[in-house]
């Protein structure tokens, strides 16, 4: 590998060496002619490899999924253009799930805007609403320019950046960058925490998408087990305490399904929890907030009386001094669990219903020896897919939250497979979905993922239709023709199979799973209780 401190490098070499440097190790994309083609023949050099997809904005979610896994910066690569634009979901995603990603798009030099106008808009500016920052690499220090902006990336809250880069510029010479550690202030806590736990007799945890670090994680469930009180976690928090710890307690997504449990709290703890993480409803709790988060959020649903912000893992150790155990027993938070997940639970007449879709996957996983990570859509399927699949370690579960995308779930599990190969992925997702990022799976077939794509198939845009429905709307826009996405996947080089029974899609399951290579099960789904679920979740 190229030493990062040689004294002669390109700036495209001083790119790579810089990812390398962090920990980066793949780039995802669709090339262009510039300098697209200067980073793919210098990357394995650094030893990052260069992954062709079919579409910008899935290269981007895949990067992103890469960048959560890793915690190094992921990267997508475009051409100037109709890549930028295509790739915007992708940025619009990272910065509000805050994942640290890199947009590395070819560029114009400026004396091309001069006379060029085929394909050419400002792309900073189009980019300017869903990126933290933009650069060209074409002043004095493009080295540390590069770093500057990597840098941003990875401070809280964690977003995309974008890195407009022409092939003048990625051929110029550069000096290799000084090795830096950021360190962001930490703001002044305010308020009397201890004071708030001293008198607090059941307090309740909710863990947000900035725990979902190792050592906050272990801060967090150490301070939960002394405090012995319940953990309710976001959809991108599931695995920071394993769904079957004792203290588990369920999901927090500000909607109803919590609300017994966080109603009975006269301490709400908010450890990590970004407001970009809840749903549209006001906040409906009275007891004490005190807020555990690596940054103030200046818009939020209500203001915490306490708060402590920076590092989560020292924030926690400076508080558990102050734990005392609580009035909760194991059985109150078992029971609390049980009902919440019986609320969400239903088997119909016809095809399979969400929650036994999940929850076979993962017995018959089990039964092969085998713990595939989850991706999971947007959609009314993903109510089973975020309660019902249980998570024992961190990002065990990927999911599109606070942009909440379509066609998140393929491109996710995707690159999940990528990361770890011997473990593979599993992407839940909805027909809807999957009609936006079908292509991809041509991707999974060229690398040969071990990716099992199982699709929630009911020919409709399940939760809009049950919104439109709760307004007694005429069906409109909504629902389509069927499609045999098990023929779909066949074409694309990917084992389709197809099932329409439980038996028969625990059947499937097993050859799946015994499959060495990327496959997809066409799952004919009962949608029957979609609306009590949401009920349920929402109100």
């Amino acid at each position: 590998m190229p030493d990062a401190n040689a004294t002669s490098q390109t700036v495209a070499e001083a790119l790579l060496a810089e990812l390398a440097r962090r920990g980066t190790r793949r780039i995802w994309g669709v090339p262009g002619g510039g300098s697209s083609l200067d980073v793919i023949a210098a990357a394995p050099r650094f030893g990052i490899a260069f992954i062709l997809a079919r579409q910008e904005a899935n290269a981007g979610i895949m990067a992103l999924a890469d960048a959560e896994l890793t915690g190094a910066p992921g990267v997508v690569m475009t051409t100037k253009g109709p890549g930028v634009s295509n790739a915007a979901n992708a940025l619009a995603c990272a910065t509000l799930e805050r994942a640290p990603l890199l947009l590395l798009s070819d560029g114009f030099t400026s004396a091309q805007l001069t006379w060029v106008t085929h394909q050419a808009f400002d792309q900073q500016a189009a980019t300017a609403a869903v990126a933290k920052g933009h650069a060209r690499a074409e002043g004095a220090a493009p080295a540390e320019e590069i770093a500057a902006l990597l840098d941003l990336a990875q401070a809280a809250p964690r977003g995309a950046v974008h890195l407009d880069l022409t092939g003048a510029a990625a051929r110029r010479n550069a000096a290799p960058a000084t090795p830096r550690v950021a360190a962001a202030p930490a703001a002044p806590p305010f308020g009397d925490a201890a004071g708030l736990l001293a008198q607090a007799q059941r307090p309740v945890i909710l863990a947000g998408l900035e725990a979902a670090e190792p050592e906050a994680t272990a801060a967090l469930r150490a301070w939960a087990e002394a405090l012995g009180c319940p953990v309710l976690v976001t959809y991108k928090a599931k695995g920071v305490l394993p769904d079957r710890h004792p203290l588990y307690a369920g999901l927090f997504t500000g909607g109803t399904l919590e609300a017994p449990c966080v109603g009975a709290a006269d301490l709400i703890i908010q450890i990590g929890l970004d407001p970009v993480e809840l749903i549209l409803q006001p906040w409906r709790y009275k007891a004490p907030i005190l807020d555990v988060a690596l940054r103030p959020h200046p818009i939020r649903y209500a203001q915490p009386q306490a708060a402590l912000h920076g590092a989560l893992a020292a924030s926690i150790a400076a508080l558990h001094a102050e734990a005392r155990r609580s009035l909760w027993t194991d059985a109150e938070i078992a029971a609390l669990r049980d009902t919440a997940l019986a609320a969400l639970e239903w088997r119909g007449p016809g095809g399979v219903s969400p929650p036994d879709i999940v929850r076979l996957a993962q017995q018959e996983a089990r039964a092969a020896g085998h713990a595939p990570r989850v991706a999971v859509d947007a959609g009314a399927h993903m109510f089973s897919a975020t309660a019902f699949w249980q998570c024992d370690h961190l990002r065990d579960l990927l999911i599109s939250n606070g942009l909440a995308t379509m066609g998140f779930a393929l491109p996710a599990g995707l690159a999940a497979a990528a990361h770890d190969p011997a473990r593979g992925a599993i992407a839940f997702t909805g027909d809807g979905g999957l009609m936006m990022c079908v292509g991809e799976l041509a991707t999974a077939a060229q690398i040969g993922a071990r990716l099992v794509t199982i699709v929630f198939n009911d020919s409709a845009l399940s939760l809009i239709d049950i919104k439109q429905q709760q307004r007694q709307l005429a069906p409109a826009g909504v629902r389509f023709r069927p499609t045999d996405f098990a023929a779909v996947a066949e074409g694309f080089g990917v084992k389709g199979l197809r099932a329409a029974t439980p038996e028969s899609y625990r059947a499937a399951l097993r050859q799946a799973y015994a499959h060495d290579g990327p496959s997809l099960i066409d799952v004919q789904v009962d949608p029957a209780g979609y609306p009590a679920q949401l009920q349920a979740m929402r109100g």
